[in-house]
């Protein structure tokens, strides 16, 4: 059974970090492309970033470039996001997703493309 578990969200103030966490398990992890996405109340759930099956490409939306890093360590089936200088539009729910297809395509953004997704996790930033 594929287990996704993100984790990490809370609340800060506007220019802090915060580092998210995501774990697989039952799955090949690094067969798997894995993505962010994050949903905030009233609008629709878009892509954030997404790494490839052995980390050698990012992709992020042009909302969080220089700002969000992403990563991953296979030998510990792990995911992470690090955001800095974080703003109050940031604000959402984060999930994770692992894409079998192992690599980010141009359209490493749309939600269909991933098998797996994690419950959410949610981050709040405060003005």
């Amino acid at each position: 059974q594929v287990q996704v578990v993100g984790s990490g969200g809370g609340l800060v103030q506007a220019g802090g970090s915060l580092r998210l966490s995501c774990t697989a398990s039952g799955l090949t992890f690094d067969d798997y492309a894995m993505g962010w996405f994050r949903q905030a109340p009233g609008k629709e759930r878009e892509g954030v970033s997404c790494i490839s099956w052995r980390g050698s490409n990012t992709y992020y939306a042009i909302s969080v470039k220089r700002r969000f890093i992403i990563s991953r360590d296979n030998a510990k089936n792990t995911l992470y996001l690090e955001m800095n200088d974080l703003k109050p539009e940031d604000t959402a729910m984060y999930y994770c997703a692992a894409a079998k297809s192992g690599y980010c395509s141009v359209s490493w953004s749309k939600a269909l493309l991933y098998n797996y997704w994690g419950q959410g996790t949610q981050v709040t930033v405060s003005s």
